[in-house]
């Protein structure tokens, strides 16, 4: 099937945090990568959320 492409709310469902943290972390650019759908939506693939998440461990280590 290969890699999952995740809504903003989905993404926000997994990592238990409000829409405006959110928007917060994409304005500092310390969000997860997104690409933007023709009609506008954004997406974010599982494997890049999964990588950021990695990151942010390797920071706090």
């Amino acid at each position: 099937m290969g890699d999952e492409l995740m809504t903003v709310p989905e993404v926000l469902a997994e990592l238990r945090v409000p829409r405006s943290t959110w928007y917060q972390w994409r304005q500092l650019g310390k969000a997860p990568r997104v690409f933007k759908l023709p009609n506008g939506e954004l997406r974010v693939r599982r494997s890049v959320l999964n990588d950021w998440l990695t990151s942010l461990e390797s920071e706090a280590a």
